[in-house]
Formats: C-alpha cells, structure tokens, sequence
C-alpha cells in the first residue's frame, strides 16, 4: 500500500528542534499504531463526530486527511451508524445522529460546540487538499504572534477544524 501523501503530527508535544513530529504513514501502519494505542491501557481522547442518518460516503476524512477506516458499523440499507477511524493512529468516530440524547450533527442547530485541532507539518498543504476534497475555507492559514500558523476549514458534515502548526 502506498504512503498516505500528509504529514499529520504523530507526537502531541514537540521534538528537540521544537517543531512538531510527524512522518508519513502506510494504512498497515497507522492500524498497528491504533492498536497500539488501544491496547496501551492509556488514556486518550477520542471524539465523536455526529453525522446525519443516512450517510454513504464519508471519503472526505480519508482525501482531506488521510484517515483510515479501523472499523465500521453500519445500518441495514449499508449508511453509517458508526465509523471508527484514525489519522496517523490518532482515534476518532463519525456516529449518526442521536436527537432523543440531545445529540445533533452541526448542520441542523446551524452551529459547532467543538472546534477540532489538528496540528500538522504542513498548514497549507493539509488545507488544499482538505478543501480540494470539499471542504470550505472559513479563513485562511497565517502565521499569529503567539507562534502558530492556523487556518479554519468546514468539513462537508459542518464540524470544523483548526489546521495548525507550531512555528
């Protein structure tokens, strides 16, 4: 399998030069590293995204980030009830909607209660290709005097996120 072609951040802290690590993944690699993460009896933070019902194709997450798929669940007529991914063995979830436990995907209340950030190696490119891959560019990355590049995307489900790095 090829190398997914973005360098996400794989450490959550900085390394001796002070920039962010981040290395490119095979898909084998980043499953192992997930499972890794699973097994360590760590904690970790792992969000859950809410989609709306009946949602076929969630490839955004894969061209926009280079996610993998950990496992699915899915719903009788093949949409997603749940998809467990990961982004360079970090964990997330996309799960449909729960309106009866208060739980809605960002399109319907017309607004978020979570920013996501995502630290990377490359602002700019991990945003081209977010957006090449539907996104929709809130505002644009820049360099802030408080030492980060960051710059705001929408993803096609109305979650946003801060794509950022340490300068």
């Amino acid at each position: 399998m090829a190398p997914i072609a973005i360098g996400v951040a794989t450490s959550p802290g900085p390394d001796v030069d002070g920039k962010f690590l981040g290395t490119l993944r095979t898909e084998n690699e980043q499953l192992q590293e997930t499972s890794i993460t699973m097994t360590n009896n760590k904690t970790f933070f792992a969000p859950q995204l809410f989609i709306p019902n009946g949602v076929l194709d969630i490839s955004f997450y894969f061209k926009a980030f280079g996610a993998v798929e950990i496992k699915p669940w899915r719903n009788d007529d093949g949409s997603v009830h749940v998809a467990e991914l990961s982004i360079n063995g970090t964990i997330f979830h996309l799960h449909e909607e729960r309106p009866s436990k208060g739980q809605l995907e960002p399109n319907k209340i017309k607004g978020v209660t979570t920013l996501i950030g995502l630290f990377v190696d490359d602002v700019d490119t991990v945003m081209n290709k977010a957006l090449q891959a539907g996104a929709t560019l809130l505002s644009p990355a820049q360099d802030y005097d408080y030492g980060y590049r960051q710059g705001n995307i929408q993803d096609p489900f109305g979650h946003q996120w801060m794509i950022e790095m340490k300068i």
